[in-house]
Protein backbone atom coordinates (compact mmCIF):
# COMPACT_ATOMS: atom_id res chain seq x y z
CA UNK A 1 0.00 0.00 0.00
CA UNK A 2 1.82 3.46 -1.10
CA UNK A 3 2.35 5.74 1.71
CA UNK A 4 0.00 9.13 1.99
CA UNK A 5 2.43 12.29 0.98
CA UNK A 6 3.49 14.09 4.08
CA UNK A 7 1.39 17.73 4.33
CA UNK A 8 2.98 20.84 2.79
CA UNK A 9 2.91 22.03 6.78
CA UNK A 10 3.79 20.22 9.67
CA UNK A 11 1.36 21.21 12.93
CA UNK A 12 3.33 21.97 16.30
CA UNK A 13 2.70 19.40 18.84
CA UNK A 14 4.16 18.56 22.56
CA UNK A 15 7.05 16.63 21.03
CA UNK A 16 7.87 18.84 18.23
CA UNK A 17 11.74 19.77 18.78
CA UNK A 18 12.20 23.35 19.21
CA UNK A 19 12.76 25.45 16.59
CA UNK A 20 16.22 27.04 15.85
CA UNK A 21 19.52 26.82 14.21
CA UNK A 22 23.09 27.12 15.20
CA UNK A 23 26.50 28.71 14.01
CA UNK A 24 29.96 28.14 14.89
CA UNK A 25 28.03 25.27 17.23
CA UNK A 26 26.40 27.68 19.22
CA UNK A 27 23.02 27.11 19.69
CA UNK A 28 20.11 29.86 18.70
CA UNK A 29 16.17 29.58 19.04
CA UNK A 30 13.31 30.69 16.39
CA UNK A 31 9.97 31.52 17.11
CA UNK A 32 7.68 30.40 14.75
CA UNK A 33 6.93 32.14 11.64
CA UNK A 34 3.86 33.91 11.51
CA UNK A 35 1.57 32.60 8.62
CA UNK A 36 3.02 33.69 5.03
CA UNK A 37 4.91 33.57 2.03
CA UNK A 38 8.68 34.33 2.58
CA UNK A 39 11.11 34.75 -0.12
CA UNK A 40 14.59 33.96 1.16
CA UNK A 41 17.89 34.66 -0.82
CA UNK A 42 20.35 32.15 0.00
CA UNK A 43 24.22 32.55 -0.79
CA UNK A 44 25.59 32.48 -4.27
CA UNK A 45 28.55 30.16 -3.21
CA UNK A 46 29.90 31.13 -0.02
CA UNK A 47 27.90 29.45 2.71
CA UNK A 48 28.83 32.14 5.06
CA UNK A 49 26.88 34.79 3.20
CA UNK A 50 23.36 34.00 4.61
CA UNK A 51 21.66 36.93 6.39
CA UNK A 52 20.91 36.45 10.21
CA UNK A 53 17.08 36.82 9.29
CA UNK A 54 16.98 34.42 6.70
CA UNK A 55 18.31 31.53 9.56
CA UNK A 56 15.92 32.77 11.97
CA UNK A 57 13.04 32.64 9.20
CA UNK A 58 14.23 29.10 7.75
CA UNK A 59 14.22 27.69 11.20
CA UNK A 60 10.99 28.85 11.54
CA UNK A 61 8.66 28.12 8.71
CA UNK A 62 6.81 24.81 8.47
CA UNK A 63 8.18 24.33 5.22
CA UNK A 64 10.89 25.55 2.64
CA UNK A 65 9.83 24.86 -0.74
CA UNK A 66 13.09 24.87 -3.19
CA UNK A 67 14.48 24.36 -6.48
CA UNK A 68 16.56 20.89 -5.68
CA UNK A 69 16.46 19.87 -1.86
CA UNK A 70 19.64 18.23 -1.99
CA UNK A 71 21.44 22.05 -2.66
CA UNK A 72 19.10 23.33 0.30
CA UNK A 73 19.80 20.44 2.06
CA UNK A 74 23.92 21.70 2.28
CA UNK A 75 22.10 25.16 3.91
CA UNK A 76 20.15 23.68 6.40
CA UNK A 77 22.36 21.16 7.37
CA UNK A 78 25.26 23.48 7.60
CA UNK A 79 23.30 25.89 10.00
CA UNK A 80 21.25 22.72 11.99
CA UNK A 81 17.98 23.69 10.18
CA UNK A 82 15.63 21.23 10.84
CA UNK A 83 12.50 22.72 8.45
CA UNK A 84 10.61 19.96 5.63
CA UNK A 85 11.96 20.29 2.17
CA UNK A 86 9.46 20.60 -0.60
CA UNK A 87 10.46 21.03 -3.98
CA UNK A 88 9.20 23.96 -6.30
CA UNK A 89 10.51 24.35 -9.78
CA UNK A 90 9.50 24.76 -13.26
CA UNK A 91 8.61 21.40 -14.10
CA UNK A 92 6.44 20.75 -11.10
CA UNK A 93 4.92 24.28 -10.30
CA UNK A 94 1.42 23.71 -11.28
CA UNK A 95 1.02 20.76 -9.66
CA UNK A 96 3.06 22.53 -6.17
CA UNK A 97 1.12 26.04 -5.93
CA UNK A 98 -1.89 24.67 -5.34
CA UNK A 99 -0.33 23.04 -2.14
CA UNK A 100 1.23 25.90 -0.81
CA UNK A 101 -1.89 27.88 -1.37
CA UNK A 102 -3.94 25.73 0.90
CA UNK A 103 -0.92 25.37 3.62
CA UNK A 104 -1.24 29.33 3.66
CA UNK A 105 -4.86 29.09 3.94
CA UNK A 106 -4.73 26.72 6.70
CA UNK A 107 -2.34 29.63 8.03
CA UNK A 108 0.89 28.18 7.69
CA UNK A 109 4.34 29.82 6.73
CA UNK A 110 6.46 28.58 3.79
CA UNK A 111 10.02 29.86 2.46
CA UNK A 112 10.74 30.06 -0.77
CA UNK A 113 14.51 30.31 -2.27
CA UNK A 114 16.11 28.97 -5.06
CA UNK A 115 19.32 27.05 -5.79
CA UNK A 116 21.46 29.97 -5.04
CA UNK A 117 20.80 33.88 -4.98
CA UNK A 118 17.23 35.97 -4.89
CA UNK A 119 14.06 34.44 -5.54
CA UNK A 120 12.23 34.76 -8.79
CA UNK A 121 15.67 36.44 -10.17
CA UNK A 122 15.92 34.19 -13.32
CA UNK A 123 14.35 31.37 -11.17
CA UNK A 124 10.78 30.57 -10.36
CA UNK A 125 8.48 31.91 -8.40
CA UNK A 126 6.43 35.11 -10.23
CA UNK A 127 3.52 32.97 -10.74
CA UNK A 128 3.71 31.85 -7.08
CA UNK A 129 3.48 35.51 -5.96
CA UNK A 130 1.18 36.67 -8.13
CA UNK A 131 -1.60 33.77 -6.52
CA UNK A 132 -0.04 34.25 -2.87
CA UNK A 133 -1.06 38.07 -3.26
CA UNK A 134 -4.29 37.46 -5.06
CA UNK A 135 -5.35 35.10 -2.28
CA UNK A 136 -4.34 38.02 0.23
CA UNK A 137 -1.57 36.12 2.32
CA UNK A 138 1.33 37.84 3.68
CA UNK A 139 3.89 37.78 1.21
CA UNK A 140 7.49 38.90 3.23
CA UNK A 141 11.09 39.49 1.19
CA UNK A 142 13.94 38.70 2.63
CA UNK A 143 17.03 40.95 1.10
CA UNK A 144 20.50 38.75 0.73
CA UNK A 145 23.16 37.38 -2.10
CA UNK A 146 22.33 38.47 -5.63
CA UNK A 147 25.06 37.31 -8.19
CA UNK A 148 23.57 40.68 -10.05
CA UNK A 149 24.32 42.93 -7.77
CA UNK A 150 27.73 41.49 -6.66
CA UNK A 151 28.46 41.66 -10.67
CA UNK A 152 27.60 45.25 -11.02
CA UNK A 153 29.93 46.01 -7.73
CA UNK A 154 32.86 44.92 -8.85
CA UNK A 155 32.66 45.51 -12.32
CA UNK A 156 34.26 48.86 -12.35
CA UNK A 157 31.21 50.27 -14.72
CA UNK A 158 28.35 52.71 -14.48
CA UNK A 159 25.73 51.73 -11.43
CA UNK A 160 23.23 54.51 -11.13
CA UNK A 161 21.24 52.75 -14.17
CA UNK A 162 21.73 48.77 -14.86
CA UNK A 163 18.77 46.83 -17.20
CA UNK A 164 18.97 42.80 -16.85
CA UNK A 165 18.70 40.86 -19.62
CA UNK A 166 18.83 36.96 -17.67
CA UNK A 167 19.96 34.60 -20.19
CA UNK A 168 20.39 35.30 -23.73
CA UNK A 169 18.74 32.73 -26.70
CA UNK A 170 20.24 29.44 -26.69
CA UNK A 171 20.90 29.72 -30.52
CA UNK A 172 23.83 32.38 -32.58
CA UNK A 173 21.01 34.13 -34.64
CA UNK A 174 18.96 34.82 -32.16
CA UNK A 175 21.10 35.80 -30.00
CA UNK A 176 22.88 38.37 -32.20
CA UNK A 177 19.42 39.70 -32.64
CA UNK A 178 18.39 40.20 -29.03
CA UNK A 179 22.40 41.34 -29.03
CA UNK A 180 21.64 44.32 -31.24
CA UNK A 181 18.33 45.14 -29.44
CA UNK A 182 20.22 45.12 -26.45
CA UNK A 183 23.23 47.95 -27.80
CA UNK A 184 20.50 50.18 -28.20
CA UNK A 185 20.01 50.42 -24.25
CA UNK A 186 21.60 53.30 -22.79
CA UNK A 187 22.50 51.47 -19.18
CA UNK A 188 25.08 49.08 -18.19
CA UNK A 189 23.85 45.70 -19.14
CA UNK A 190 24.02 42.74 -17.12
CA UNK A 191 23.40 38.93 -18.79
CA UNK A 192 23.67 35.49 -17.37
CA UNK A 193 25.96 33.23 -19.87
CA UNK A 194 26.47 29.14 -19.33
CA UNK A 195 30.42 28.26 -19.98
CA UNK A 196 29.52 26.32 -22.97
CA UNK A 197 28.54 29.36 -24.65
CA UNK A 198 30.01 32.28 -22.47
CA UNK A 199 33.10 32.27 -25.70
CA UNK A 200 30.79 32.68 -28.93
CA UNK A 201 29.09 35.10 -26.73
CA UNK A 202 31.95 37.30 -25.78
CA UNK A 203 32.64 37.25 -29.75
CA UNK A 204 29.69 38.38 -30.63
CA UNK A 205 29.03 40.87 -27.98
CA UNK A 206 32.66 42.27 -29.28
CA UNK A 207 31.54 42.11 -32.82
CA UNK A 208 28.28 44.39 -32.40
CA UNK A 209 29.71 46.52 -29.11
CA UNK A 210 32.96 45.82 -29.01
CA UNK A 211 34.91 49.42 -27.78
CA UNK A 212 33.12 48.90 -24.62
CA UNK A 213 34.21 48.38 -21.42
CA UNK A 214 33.01 45.39 -19.45
CA UNK A 215 33.59 42.61 -17.08
CA UNK A 216 33.41 38.87 -16.76
CA UNK A 217 32.76 37.35 -13.19
CA UNK A 218 32.97 34.05 -12.80
CA UNK A 219 32.35 31.71 -9.74
CA UNK A 220 31.60 35.08 -7.87
CA UNK A 221 32.12 34.59 -4.25
CA UNK A 222 33.78 31.18 -4.42
CA UNK A 223 36.56 29.70 -3.82
CA UNK A 224 37.45 30.40 -7.68
CA UNK A 225 36.21 33.46 -8.01
CA UNK A 226 37.62 35.07 -10.80
CA UNK A 227 37.25 39.23 -12.03
CA UNK A 228 38.54 40.00 -15.86
CA UNK A 229 37.89 43.65 -16.85
CA UNK A 230 38.54 45.00 -20.15
CA UNK A 231 36.79 46.11 -23.59
CA UNK A 232 35.01 43.57 -25.29
CA UNK A 233 36.98 43.43 -28.29
CA UNK A 234 40.32 42.33 -25.77
CA UNK A 235 38.40 39.87 -23.73
CA UNK A 236 36.89 38.46 -26.52
CA UNK A 237 40.42 38.51 -28.13
CA UNK A 238 41.42 36.07 -24.80
CA UNK A 239 38.73 34.05 -24.28
CA UNK A 240 40.36 30.71 -25.72
CA UNK A 241 42.18 30.52 -22.58
CA UNK A 242 39.00 31.25 -20.56
CA UNK A 243 38.59 28.94 -17.98
CA UNK A 244 34.64 28.17 -18.87
CA UNK A 245 33.68 26.08 -16.09
CA UNK A 246 31.42 27.66 -13.92
CA UNK A 247 28.75 30.39 -13.38
CA UNK A 248 29.51 33.94 -15.56
CA UNK A 249 27.75 36.83 -14.86
CA UNK A 250 28.88 39.93 -17.87
CA UNK A 251 28.72 43.29 -17.44
CA UNK A 252 28.84 45.45 -20.11
CA UNK A 253 28.97 48.92 -19.77
CA UNK A 254 26.75 51.50 -21.48
CA UNK A 255 27.27 53.23 -25.00
CA UNK A 256 29.26 56.49 -24.45
CA UNK A 257 27.47 59.68 -24.06
CA UNK A 258 29.58 61.19 -26.53
CA UNK A 259 29.00 58.48 -29.04
CA UNK A 260 28.94 59.93 -32.90
CA UNK A 261 27.01 59.38 -35.35
CA UNK A 262 28.77 57.87 -38.42
CA UNK A 263 29.32 59.94 -41.77
CA UNK A 264 28.11 58.84 -44.70
CA UNK A 265 31.27 57.39 -45.84
CA UNK A 266 31.40 55.68 -42.43
CA UNK A 267 28.15 54.12 -42.49
CA UNK A 268 28.85 53.09 -46.46
CA UNK A 269 32.07 51.78 -45.71
CA UNK A 270 29.94 49.61 -42.50
CA UNK A 271 27.50 48.60 -44.17
CA UNK A 272 29.56 46.80 -47.35
CA UNK A 273 31.79 45.13 -44.67
CA UNK A 274 28.30 43.46 -43.34
CA UNK A 275 26.69 43.12 -46.44
CA UNK A 276 30.30 40.64 -47.58
CA UNK A 277 29.29 38.66 -44.66
CA UNK A 278 25.89 38.74 -43.65
CA UNK A 279 22.30 38.97 -44.99
CA UNK A 280 20.52 42.51 -45.90
CA UNK A 281 18.51 42.50 -42.73
CA UNK A 282 21.46 41.58 -40.76
CA UNK A 283 23.93 43.97 -41.75
CA UNK A 284 21.12 46.65 -41.13
CA UNK A 285 21.21 45.68 -37.47
CA UNK A 286 24.35 45.57 -37.11
CA UNK A 287 24.84 48.80 -38.50
CA UNK A 288 21.92 50.73 -36.92
CA UNK A 289 23.61 49.53 -33.69
CA UNK A 290 26.78 51.25 -34.58
CA UNK A 291 26.57 54.14 -36.60
CA UNK A 292 24.06 55.65 -34.34
CA UNK A 293 21.26 56.55 -38.07
CA UNK A 294 17.91 55.60 -38.15
CA UNK A 295 16.54 52.34 -39.02
CA UNK A 296 14.90 53.26 -41.96
CA UNK A 297 17.67 55.34 -43.73
CA UNK A 298 20.40 52.63 -42.92
CA UNK A 299 17.85 49.94 -44.66
CA UNK A 300 17.26 52.05 -47.76
CA UNK A 301 20.82 52.41 -48.25
CA UNK A 302 21.89 49.14 -47.43
CA UNK A 303 19.60 48.14 -50.28
CA UNK A 304 21.46 50.88 -52.84
CA UNK A 305 24.54 49.09 -51.92
CA UNK A 306 23.28 45.28 -51.97
CA UNK A 307 22.28 45.87 -55.60
CA UNK A 308 26.12 47.53 -56.76
CA UNK A 309 27.70 44.30 -54.80
CA UNK A 310 25.07 41.24 -56.08
CA UNK A 311 23.20 42.72 -58.56
CA UNK A 312 19.12 42.00 -58.63
CA UNK A 313 17.20 44.25 -56.11
CA UNK A 314 19.48 43.46 -53.68
CA UNK A 315 16.71 41.67 -50.85
CA UNK A 316 18.24 38.42 -49.51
Amino acid sequence: MRAKPAPINTPEGPDAAPRGFSIDAHRLPAPKAAPGLYLVATPIGNLGDITLRALQTLAGVDVIACEDTRITRRLTERYDISAQLKQYHEHNAEAARPKILEALAAGGSVALVSDAGTPLISDPGFKLVREVCAAGHAVYALPGPSSVLAALSVAALPTDRFFFEGFLPAKSAARKSRLVELARIDATLVMFESGNRVQDTLAELAEIMGSREAAICRELTKLHEEISRATLAELARDAAGLETRGEFVLVIAPPAADAEVLTSDALDDLLREQLAAHSVKDAVAHAVALSGRPRREVYARALELAKDLRGGDGED
